[in-house]
């Protein structure tokens, strides 16, 4: 298994109100949520997007299993209203977009996520020039800093920007494994939780423009929904959660969506024992009510 889908169940009893409708997976991954989606509902068809070439590589080891139901597009979501256009799909039932880095792409150490890399990357597309290297050492002291508040709520920002200021002197810094040491030096662990966490998610988001994607993505929706379509959307920390919770808002406020889940839905606490991963998870749904 590429990684454990976060809150299956949850997702199939808000996304899907059309047991025939056409549906699209924003973020394929492994192709876990598409897969437990087909196999509940038999006559639903799904269009699938990811930017990794990994996806891309799973699901076309797993395409016979689709059998010819689901459609892959290796494509950033932000487009995802050209590359409707471009099949000739106007319109879905629902639209579905699992925000954030899975398991495999945190656990390969050749893709520059984790702390003991010995790459400094953080690239969802290969194809995106910009990297974590580039960014940790040739940003100025002030730019790093900006990055690291604004995209980690790193509250540190200054004195670790200029630590690695400092490191850069006797010459560059190669892997994830040297920043987390640098980031060490300057904070220290705090409830098990690795010091470096909130600069390597700040990075991340930076290199991958997440925030910026996932905003134009929302843009996107209320255009692509038929009526009474949904969009489900599970984020993992608090700034995609705001960008999610701002957008449904004013779509309602504006007569175009209604609003499922007054609360946010969290994994539940069988579903946190046996993955992590969603302990963090939050699900807000919305139904567009007005063409």
């Amino acid at each position: 298994m590429y990684h454990i889908p976060v809150m299956p169940l949850e997702i199939s009893q808000y996304l899907v109100n059309n047991s025939n409708g056409l549906y699209v997976d924003c973020t394929f991954g492994g192709g876990e949520h598409t897969s437990y989606l087909l196999k509940k509902f038999r006559d639903i068809k799904v269009i699938t997007f990811d930017w990794d070439e990994d996806a891309s590589k799973m699901f076309f080891e797993r395409e016979k299993e689709f059998k010819n139901r689901v459609i892959f597009v290796r494509e950033n979501f932000k487009n995802i209203k050209k590359t409707l256009f471009n099949m000739n799909v106007k319109k879905v039932d629902g639209i579905l977009a699992d925000i954030g880095v899975s398991s495999k792409q945190f656990d390969d150490l050749n893709r520059g996520f984790s702390f003991n890399s010995n790459i400094l990357d953080m690239r969802m597309d290969k194809r995106n020039l910009l990297t974590a290297k580039e960014v940790v050492n040739f940003y100025s002291n002030e730019e790093l800093a900006n990055i690291f508040y604004k995209y980690g709520q790193e509250y540190k920002s200054k004195e670790i920007a200029s630590a690695i200021i400092a490191r850069r002197k006797r010459g560059i810094i190669n892997t994830a494994y040297e920043l987390q040491s640098i980031i060490a030096s300057v904070k220290k662990y705090k409830k098990r939780i690795n010091p470096a966490t909130k600069v390597f998610q700040a990075l991340r988001i930076f290199v991958n423009r997440e925030l910026e994607n996932l905003k134009i993505l929302l843009s996107n929706v209320p255009e692509l929904l038929n009526l009474n379509g949904r969009i489900v959307v599970i984020s993992f920390h608090s700034l995609e959660d705001r960008i999610v919770k701002h957008d449904f808002k004013q779509n309602s406020v504006g007569g175009i969506y209604k609003i499922l889940t007054k609360k946010v839905i969290t994994a539940s606490s069988e579903e946190t024992k046996n993955n992590a991963r969603s302990r963090s998870a939050k699900m807000r749904v919305a139904e567009k009510i007005n063409v």
